[in-house]
């Protein structure tokens, strides 16, 4: 049994003169074309033979027993069909004639194939001007895009944006390409069944893999992403995570947690960490803690008192989107005025205090902190357990 062999195709399928002299230089090292598909040509393994192939254009899927007999009383084998090409072939020493003698006419068959991948085209040019502005509006719509990065939310629309581009680049190719053909052929210029094709394979080799490589990472990333993610209730008990806890900050040993307002799922929503993955911030946290101390009110009188605390952590793997990641954080979370101040241990400290309200935004080396306290604590309080914490993510 004759051995069947997959070989990369050399260029995009619409060059038809560079894959009939690639399939030619195959049969002549003992590769038989088989079968073609979106990428890779099967071959059948056997003798070297000099033959020559030809492709045929049509627009129909179907080719009729009684047009491959015709073909073949005229000395040409058909052997397969890709898109909207026909493959055939004959041996060199049978010198059969050629299929189209007149390239004027032969232009006649590319004529739909001209009109369809025309149509193909501005469809998909309409649509990526579409996904691009869609793609626009979730990037910069609140202009936040370091957020949006980092967080990971739009990696994937962004793959996939990549993927349909590439897909209207190439096709606009295929209907330029083609037009071009056709006014050559009308203008009396033959196809040269001997176009050279190792340059295209090189550079079709190294478009295959990097659009695999996206591809793959477009699908992947999802899965990875709903993998690690996880969201826990929040024990009382201190964890050995690079979170900033209600009790540390309040220091009071008869704050107890409240009754919980939001279960679900088995999780306390009012006291839960969420851990999220990235590309670009491989750690995330996210944590949101309730408390109660019993005996004490409000300054207000407006009920006992209740402290809470909000913390979002990310360690990067770029430390350079640090400063443009905690600027997009002061614009989605807050449209107050900010005070940047300056710290020993922290490569940038800003801070918002009103009243019981008080935000604090740091960074240090790859890690940043983002911390929303509400009670009675000083805000260097706040400031001393985030310099603890963010040791532990800042290498």
């Amino acid at each position: 049994m004759n051995k069947t062999v997959r070989k990369l195709r050399p260029s995009d399928y619409w060059r038809i003169g560079e894959h009939e002299s690639w399939f030619q230089d195959m049969a002549a090292k003992g590769f038989h074309l088989k079968k073609m598909g979106l990428y890779f040509a099967h071959f059948v393994k056997g003798e070297p033979k000099k033959m020559r192939y030809r492709i045929d254009v049509s627009l129909k899927k179907k080719i009729t027993p009684e047009q491959i007999e015709m073909y073949s009383d005229s000395g040409w084998d058909y052997v397969t069909d890709y898109q909207f090409f026909k493959v055939y072939s004959s041996p060199v020493e049978l010198n059969a004639p050629e299929l189209h003698t007149d390239p004027a006419e032969q232009s006649f068959t590319l004529k739909a194939l001209d009109k369809k991948l025309a149509f193909n085209a501005s469809i998909l040019v309409a649509a990526i001007i579409f996904i691009i502005g869609m793609l626009s509006a979730s990037w910069f719509l609140d202009r936040t895009p370091t957020y949006i990065l980092v967080e990971g939310m739009a990696i994937q629309q962004t793959i996939l944006t990549i993927f349909i581009a590439y897909l209207t680049y190439t096709s606009l190719q295929a209907a330029i390409s083609i037009r071009a053909l056709r006014k050559s052929l009308i203008n009396g210029k033959p196809i040269d069944h001997h176009a050279p094709w190792k340059k295209h394979h090189r550079l079709n080799s190294v478009i295959v893999f990097l659009f695999i490589t996206v591809v793959g990472l477009g699908a992947i990333l999802p899965f990875i992403q709903l993998v690690k993610g996880e969201t826990k209730t929040l024990p009382e008990a201190n964890l050995d995570l690079p979170i900033v806890r209600l009790a540390d900050i309040e220091q009071d040993p008869t704050l107890t947690r409240g009754e919980s307002a939001y279960m679900r799922d088995g999780v306390d929503w009012a006291n839960r960490y969420t851990y999220n993955w990235s590309p670009l911030a491989p750690v995330q946290y996210e944590s949101d803690e309730h408390g109660v101390v019993p005996g004490e009110m409000w300054q207000d009188k407006s009920g006992e008192y209740s402290p809470s605390i909000h913390t979002m952590v990310y360690q990067l793997s770029v430390p350079a989107l640090a400063d443009n990641l905690i600027a997009d954080l002061i614009k989605r979370y807050s449209d107050d005025h900010f005070i940047e101040t300056k710290h020993v241990d922290l490569d940038l400290l800003i801070v918002h205090e009103e009243d019981e309200f008080k935000e604090v935004f740091a960074s240090k080396g790859k890690a940043v902190i983002y911390v929303r306290y509400y009670g009675y604590a000083d805000i260097n309080l706040v400031i001393e357990n985030i310099v603890e914490k963010i040791d532990f993510i800042s290498e």
